[in-house]
């Protein structure tokens, strides 16, 4: 059995499998990174052989994953879709697909983690990331949008009413430590020790009898998982949100300065969506 696709390198050792996103220097969640999630997904529920633990991390040292392609989101939700079928075509009915999944997950996060790359780590069961280069960040109520892939959901559930509204509205980035802090990780470590402890940990599940560890995750999911009707309102929102000219504005403001390129601009982020000319009344609806 492979697990290997395109843009996800893995190797399977002793119960764990390694899942290393390779899609470009930004790990844009795009149609071709959505594809290959969905079936690495797809196998872990039909048969994961094996798998006991997957461990996701990043090719790049800078980006765990920046955040969606802005420019393909009708296409990536198309593929989004298909495991669930057209009722479910959202990014974010596929990570609660993937937050469901029969195994244990770990996002071991180096690098930038900001709006659907944050999302694909909430989605996994543990975060554990680089105190010195990891990075958080939902950014997308800075350009007129919201979270519709989870994060409001994942982000509320952990972090309390008021910080969710923090990091939410605030639109800003938040490092290993803070987000250590808030809740928003597991556990916030020195770059040097981050592949030894997720490696043992996930190795000591990986050695227990599966069936108990399935049965506990599930437990804890039913306890603490958005209910699906809340994650398709967040994407229903997020898509018509994404398409309204104010929001266009500033997206096409941050894309001549560079988005969805590495950059200045995608390093700091979670500040250059603070930058924006301010209009107020380009921002009046009536």
């Amino acid at each position: 059995m492979s697990f290997d696709h395109p843009s996800i390198r893995t190797r399977l050792e002793g119960g764990v499998l390694f899942a290393t996103l390779d899609a470009g220097p930004l790990n844009l969640i795009g149609v071709d990174l959505v594809r290959d999630l969905a079936g690495l997904v797809d196998t872990l529920y039909a048969d994961p052989g094996d798998v006991r633990v997957v461990v996701l991390d990043s090719a790049s040292p800078e980006y765990f994953s920046a955040h969606v392609d802005l420019a393909a989101v009708p296409q990536y939700t198309a593929e989004a879709a298909k495991p669930g079928g057209p009722g479910d075509a959202s990014l974010g009915m596929f990570l609660h697909r993937l937050a469901r999944v029969p195994v244990i997950t770990i996002a071991k996060v180096r690098g930038r983690a900001r709006g659907g790359g944050n999302e694909l780590a909430l989605a996994c069961d543990m975060i554990f990331a680089s105190r010195q280069s990891a990075v958080f960040g939902q950014f997308e109520v800075g350009t007129g949008a919201l979270p519709g892939a989870g994060g409001i959901q994942h982000l509320t559930r952990r972090l309390g009413r008021a910080r969710a509204v923090e990091a939410i509205v605030g639109a800003d980035d938040f490092d290993a430590d803070l987000a250590e802090r808030y809740g928003w990780i597991t556990r916030a470590l020195p770059d040097d020790e981050l592949d030894g402890f997720v490696e043992r940990l996930a190795g000591r599940i990986a050695g227990f009898p599966p069936e108990g560890v399935r049965a506990a995750k599930r437990a804890i999911g039913d306890l603490t998982l958005a209910d699906p009707a809340q994650v398709r309102s967040d994407a229903a929102v997020f898509q018509s949100l994404v398409a309204l000219p104010q929001t266009r504005e500033r997206l096409d403001h941050l894309a001549r300065r560079g988005l969805q390129t590495p950059g200045d601009l995608e390093a700091d982020l979670g500040g250059a969506v603070g930058q924006f000319p301010h209009r107020p009344e380009a921002d009046r609806t009536v």
